[in-house]
């Protein structure tokens, strides 16, 4: 390239920016994803001028070439609108004005970074609007993108506009898309209608938006309305609430299909306890004491997908059961709605943005994948301004504020999970097993059939006795089986433990001498080292905290009791261990007076127990008032003198009547991000010295109240 003469022989001060006129189509290729996102695109354009309908139709001209019709009734654009903001790309207008007024009406915008249009040039390549405003005639407007792509410079390149007779009863815009980039057989057109369902928010009643969609796949020659199926707006478990001053409360709702009584239960969370079950690398990026993103609204709806969850469904609603999981993956995950209409996600890739899935296997019990759950979450442009999706539309841009919605949604998911866990657990495992024997008697029934017989009676009258009986069975079988599974697990969590205290101290024995290694070789470090090296050791010493909460369980195969403990002692040490916390929260802790008080258990054992009663007081304190909270510890000798009873009582929220029975079950946790194993382990201990935990309702002070039972130590 030859260079530009220049008389002085010196270059010019400035040089100007310039763009190549490629940009439309990379931009437009680049920035949408797919192109039914690029479709959804449009459809907000025409959200955003006020339109009460759209039309999207996929149509063949003569020649029998495809070409796709987006037309709304909405506002439409003057020749001014369409020369000095549709033409300008990354255009501030929707940013500068952030809502539309039509009549008494107001709308706010979907759209503000100026992109939308380029997914014209994704779908296809070319395109022809008609628009038509209330105050100048029809203008038609042609860009061919491929002639635009192919030219030196933006200088040269333009749309062609022109008067048109206005296809219009009053106003609107009609976009024709040619010579499109796919094929859009029936797959991706149901596609297209499952995400144009998610693009108003299902769970709020939008009248006055309305949108059909029409294709030679259609049975009809009428377009379809786009419709969400009845039962998504009838959902097995729900939860809603809202997250404000930085505090969670919602209501779970439980409305069973069938015999069940429905239930619910008003649920709240303190940002300091959602805080609280972070890991330690997590904490590090967010602030303890308060969040900085705004209020929020939420509701997340779940249901049983297995075999029986789906006949209930289709059951219930009288719809085809290979229809129900299609209609739940298509609204499936949890969708973030700005001002009503639909953020994130917009792909079927971005749709576990929360990282649910892979989050569902890290627990014993059960977990909500995506594919079960449809959630919604309603924020506002003027109370969350941080929180904007990323030019892609593919997530939501990386910000302190977006990292705390993620972490409020994820202890939201946790509530719904622990209280869907305790309605789907069957009431007859709460059941003494004996007593479930019993009721395999065939007695009655032999009384009642030769009562029959001795009537005269024929033998179809002895078919319902023994229908009932044959139902009887069926019950006791389902219930065996339930509580097969539950003393199963159980009977496993010593050879998990085995496994997972073996692993995890392999493991850190190699981390901890890499960083001591590092730790003497290039001290001091550099700020950013400096913090990387801490989390690094903060995330070792978390691991070989949760090993040292597994170890008594894996090693049960032998009875330690050689050595005995002082009760009082190992009280103080194991509130000191959670010291920094306690004074934080200023909690006031009562222990026993009496200093000796000698049991038969290894003070390993006993730690174990007591920190697993102690940390999960420490917990839940945040819930009451600061100058009411409480832990005490009592005792009382019982058993004649040979053993003791310490009762551990706090003064925060307290345990549920309903769960009373369950909270010990491994698997069952109200701690968002918990493993429901603590208690667990603690009654494990407990029963290893022929002792019972046990849990009082409601406790002694208004709190929790654990009541556990061991051997002291005999004289002599």
């Amino acid at each position: 390239m030859n260079k530009p003469e220049n008389n002085n022989n010196t270059p010019p001060p400035q040089i100007p920016f310039r763009m190549h006129p490629r940009v439309f189509a990379a931009l437009g290729a680049d920035l949408v994803t797919n192109d039914v996102v690029a479709l959804i695109e449009l459809v907000k354009n025409s959200y955003d001028a006020f339109a009460k309908e759209i039309w999207i139709r996929f149509c063949r001209d003569e020649q029998g070439g495809a070409y796709i019709e987006i037309e709304d009734s909405g506002v439409g654009m003057n020749r001014y609108t369409i020369e000095n903001i549709w033409c300008v790309v990354a255009t501030p207008f929707k940013l500068n004005n952030p809502t539309i007024k039509l009549d008494e009406k107001e709308r706010r915008v979907s759209g503000e970074k100026g992109l939308g249009r380029l997914s014209a040039a994704r779908l296809g390549s070319s395109l022809l609007m008609l628009t038509k405003s209330i105050d100048e005639p029809c203008w038609q407007v042609k860009v061919n993108w491929g002639e635009i792509s192919d030219a030196d410079s933006l200088n040269s390149c333009y749309v062609s506009i022109s008067e048109e007779v206005s296809p219009f009863k009053k106003t609107g815009t009609l976009i024709k898309i040619f010579g499109l980039n796919s094929d859009w057989d029936e797959g991706m057109i149901d596609d297209l209608k499952d995400n144009l369902a998610r693009l108003i928010s299902p769970f709020i009643k939008v009248d006055d938006f309305d949108i059909y969609v029409q294709s030679e796949f259609d049975k009809t020659d009428n377009p379809a309305k786009i419709t969400s199926p009845k039962f998504l707006s009838n959902p097995k478990y729900r939860l809603k609430g809202s997250f404000k001053n930085n505090s969670l409360s919602c209501k779970y709702f439980y409305s069973p299909m069938r015999i069940d009584k429905p239930r619910s239960v008003e649920l709240k969370l303190v940002w300091d306890l959602i805080f609280r079950s972070l890991s330690d690398i997590e904490r590090q990026k967010l602030k303890q004491d308060k969040t900085t993103c705004g209020n929020f609204d939420f509701e997340i709806r779940a249901w049983d997908i297995d075999s029986d969850g789906i006949e209930e469904i289709a059951e219930n609603f009288r719809i085809k059961k290979s229809s129900i999981r299609n209609y739940i993956r298509a609204h499936k995950g949890i969708s973030v709605y700005r001002d009503g209409i639909l953020v994130l996600p917009k792909s079927d890739n971005a749709r576990d943005w929360l990282g649910l899935d892979l989050r569902r296997v890290s627990k014993i019990g059960t977990r909500l994948s995506t594919s079960q759950i449809v959630g919604h979450v309603s924020i506002t442009k003027e109370q969350n301004p941080k929180i904007n999706d990323t030019s892609d539309r593919e997530r939501l841009a990386s910000t302190k504020e977006v990292k705390e919605l993620e972490t409020i949604l994820k202890a939201a998911v946790g509530l719904l999970e622990n209280e869907r866990d305790s309605d789907r657990v069957k009431k007859e495992i709460e059941k003494p097993l004996e007593n479930l024997f019993e009721e395999l008697s065939a007695d009655d029934l032999l009384a009642e059939v030769l009562s029959i017989a001795e009537d005269g009676a024929p033998a179809s009258d002895a078919l319902p006795i023994l229908k009932a009986f044959n139902e009887s069975l069926d019950h006791v079988r389902k219930t065996i089986q339930d509580r097969f599974v539950y003393y199963s697990r159980m009977a496993t969590v010593g050879t998990i433990a085995q496994m997972l205290v073996h692993e995890i101290r392999n493991r850190t024995t190699i981390f901890g001498l890499f960083l001591k290694q590092i730790n003497q070789k290039f001290r001091p470090f550099p700020r950013e080292i400096e913090e990387n090296y801490q989390a690094a050791d903060m995330a070792l010493n978390s691991l070989e905290q949760l090993a040292e909460t597994f170890a008594p369980l894996a090693s049960r195969s032998f009875r330690r009791r050689k050595r005995d403990s002082n009760l009082k002692e190992r009280i103080d040490a194991c509130l000191s261990l959670q010291k920094k916390e306690i004074d934080r929260l200023k909690i006031r802790t009562k222990n026993i007076k009496n200093a000796e008080i000698h049991v038969a258990v290894d003070p390993g054992e006993l730690d174990a127990i007591l920190l697993n009663l102690i940390i999960n007081a420490v917990y839940w304190l945040p819930q009451s008032k600061p100058e009411g909270r409480v832990l005490e510890f009592r005792v009382y000798p019982i058993a004649g003198g040979e053993r003791i009873r310490l009762c551990v009582d706090d003064s925060g929220p307290g345990i549920r009547k309903e769960d009373v029975k369950k909270v010990l079950w491994p698997g069952v946790t109200r701690k968002p991000g918990g493993i429901g194993m603590g208690l667990t382990v603690a009654a494990e201990l407990v029963a290893e010295y022929d002792g019972r935990l046990s849990v009082k309702h409601p406790g002694n002070l208004g709190g929790a109240s654990f009541i556990f039972d061991l051997p002291l130590k005999q004289r002599g």
